[in-house]
């Protein structure tokens, strides 16, 4: 059985800094493209930052560009996203996502197969 478990959300100051932390059990991804998303309250889950397989390819979404770093470990068969300089509008449940087939990722929901259960990051302002 798959499962991808998020951990490292929680609550911060604008300005300050998060690290989530994605665990991926049942399977091994390191040949599996992998992102992260968010869900805002009222709003639509949306794309926030994707990595190939072998780590070197990344990209993220223009909102976060600059501050957010996405990186993974396939020896660890996981995949982190560290946030800096948190903006209130960051705030959302974050989720960890996995594609079951195919090296690159991709920004959208549909390409990923296997998903967290999501963890809270609230930015106060």
């Amino acid at each position: 059985q798959v499962q991808l478990v998020e951990s490292g959300g929680g609550l911060v100051q604008a300005g300050g800094s998060l690290r989530l932390s994605c665990a991926a059990s049942g399977r091994s991804f390191s040949t599996n493209g992998m992102g992260w998303f968010r869900q805002a309250p009222g709003k639509e889950r949306e794309f926030v930052a994707g990595i190939s397989s072998s780590g070197t390819g990344t990209f993220y979404a223009d909102s976060v560009t600059g501050r957010f770093t996405i990186s993974r470990d396939n020896a660890k068969n996981t995949v982190d996203l560290q946030m800096n300089s948190l903006k209130p509008e960051d705030t959302a449940v974050y989720y960890c996502a996995a594609r079951r087939l195919g090296a690159g990722s991709s920004m959208r929901q549909i390409s990923y197969d296997y998903w967290g259960q999501g963890t809270q990051v609230t930015v106060s302002s």
